[in-house]
């Protein structure tokens, strides 16, 4: 199926089972707003040449950190840091990735607005336009073109005890080209055990206290001998895997699960975007009913899932398409989708 007659298979009416659940996903309005999920980015590429490659950096790898860039090495941090006794820090997860034109990071303003909101709960100081210089000048230091980029903020040293005023507010860049999730493998899931942090005790934002939620349905789903675990409600409702969002696919619609207690993905923005899926609540049963399933995140990109449990999918057809599509956007190639990259 083509990514023309997927985005139509998703624009014909659902039946009432189907409907758009009431509430919809914040990330997903912004492309609402901008008229970015109105036209079919398929039949706008340009042909991408291979970039050529940047020499290894020589000498120690740089981070960014309150202002300035350092050797990696030579950073540490003070034990009585806020953060490592408490999780009173707010990170995000970026990538940069090679085009025609240099690297280019995909979706800066919308990871950084997320991140002001989530220092903004913590009281921490955080400036979205030095933190996006920060994260271009760590590139430009580290030579990467082809990398995940991690920006952390957290409450630093100082007295013991749960308050966050009085503690130095820190910020942080670092860059790696190490693949750190899924990278669009086919994965095999676990249902957790473990239920997901509900919205209303913690926000879904990235919070660093927040993942020790998603670090123990991991190791569990692990020493069940899987990729990766799926969380799902007291009610059956499927949420998120632990560090990504979820998507269906049945007889060439594709759905994007929704779930007040999922992280509004800016990767699941952008593969709504792409594919026209309407968002809404999806229960255990229907998604393993379900054709296709694949999970989707800065780090995982769009992944395949293989199974969930016993159920097994088969060659995941119309996730593919999508990941091919996905691959092209974040590398520059579709002149529709270029207001997502910013240059380094």
């Amino acid at each position: 199926m083509s990514v023309t007659q997927l985005r139509d298979t998703n624009d014909r009416p659902a039946s009432a089972d189907n409907a758009e659940r009431p509430g919809a996903d914040p990330a997903a309005s912004h492309a609402d707003a901008t008229g970015q999920g109105a036209e079919n980015p398929g039949t706008r590429s340009r042909p991408l040449p291979s970039p050529a490659p940047i020499p290894a950096r020589e000498g120690p790898r740089q981070l960014w950190f309150d202002g300035e860039l350092h050797d990696a090495s030579a950073q540490q941090a003070a034990l009585d840091t806020h953060a490592l006794h408490y999780g009173s820090g707010v990170f995000e997860g970026i990538r940069a990735y090679a085009t025609a034109d240099g690297a280019a990071v995909f979706r800066l303003p919308e990871h950084l607005e997320r991140m002001r909101r989530g220092t903004e709960l913590l009281g921490l100081a955080f400036d979205p336009a030095q933190a996006t210089e920060a994260v271009l000048a760590t590139l430009r230091a580290n030579g990467h073109r082809d990398a995940y980029v991690r920006p952390l903020a957290w409450a630093g040293e100082g007295n013991f005890g749960l308050d966050v005023e009085g503690h130095r507010s820190h910020l942080m860049v670092a860059t790696t080209a190490t693949q750190v999730h899924l990278n669009g493998t086919r994965a095999r899931i676990g249902v957790s055990r473990w239920r997901r942090n509900p919205a209303d005790s913690l926000p879904p934002l990235k919070l660093c206290g927040a993942y020790v939620n998603s670090i123990l349905a991991k190791r569990e789903a692990k020493a069940r001998g899987f990729d990766e675990a799926l969380f799902v409600d007291a009610d059956g409702r499927v949420v998120e895997c632990t560090g990504a969002n979820v998507f269906i696919v049945k007889d060439g619609r594709v759905t994007a699960v929704e779930h007040r207690d999922a992280l509004p993905g800016i990767t699941r923005d952008t593969v709504m975007a792409l594919s026209g899926a309407a968002a809404r609540a999806v229960g255990l049963d229907e998604l393993r009913d379900a054709d296709e399933v694949f999970a989707c995140g800065t780090a995982a990109e769009v992944a395949p899932i293989a199974e969930v449990e016993d159920r097994r999918y088969g060659a995941n057809p119309v996730t593919r398409e999508l990941a091919a599509l996905y691959a092209r956007v974040v590398r520059g190639e579709e002149t529709s989708r270029l207001a997502w990259l910013t240059p380094v």
